[in-house]
Formats: C-alpha cells, sequence, structure tokens
C-alpha cells in the first residue's frame, strides 16, 4: 500500500531548513544578476563586435537599484554584499572607462 504524502511535513522542513539560508542566499545572488544585466553588452562592445549601447534608462535604473542595496547593505553592515556590490561597480566602472577612452 503506497503512504500518503504530507504536504504539511514537506512545508515545515522547507520552512526549517531553507528560509535562514535562502534570504541571504537570495540577497545575494539578486546583486550578482543585477550588476550581470549590462556586463553581456559591455563585454561585446568592449570586444567590437557591436557598436550599440545599452539603453541610458537600463543602466541608470540598475546603478540606481545598486546603489539603494549598497545603502541597505552599509546600513545593515552586510559586508558580503557590500564586497559583491563594490567590486561590481569597480568592474562595470572599468568596462564602461575602456569603451568611453578606447
Amino acid at each position: 500500500m503506497m503512504s500518503r504524502f504530507d504536504v504539511k511535513k514537506v512545508l515545515d522542513w522547507l520552512q526549517q531548513h531553507v528560509t535562514p539560508l535562502s534570504a541571504e542566499t537570495l540577497g545575494w545572488l539578486a546583486v550578482i544578476f543585477i550588476h550581470a544585466a549590462t556586463i553581456p553588452s559591455l563585454l561585446t562592445i568592449a570586444s567590437g563586435l557591436s557598436d550599440s549601447m545599452p539603453s541610458v534608462d537600463l543602466v541608470l535604473l540598475t546603478w540606481t537599484g545598486l546603489t539603494a542595496l549598497f545603502a541597505q547593505a552599509c546600513v545593515q553592515r552586510n559586508m558580503l554584499q557590500i564586497v559583491t556590490i563594490a567590486i561590481g561597480f569597480i568592474m562595470q566602472s572599468s568596462l564602461m572607462a575602456l569603451i568611453f577612452f578606447k
């Protein structure tokens, strides 16, 4: 006889084991994905494969969101996000400098 699947037990297990880890991890992954939004187009421009820049509103909104996340991380003293966002800003600024001053 097949045992009955208990959804409540699964949800309780997920809440106990995944929730504490995922809140911090998802915040960190969000920062990485937001930084990655403009990297492909900046790399194709830097390598000469394309000459179309990403739209200004995409870059401004991305940097505004990242600046807000950076301020939040500073208030919370979350060193992982502070370092991740700072490294991302440095990488994106370097790529843009290489493109504009090429």
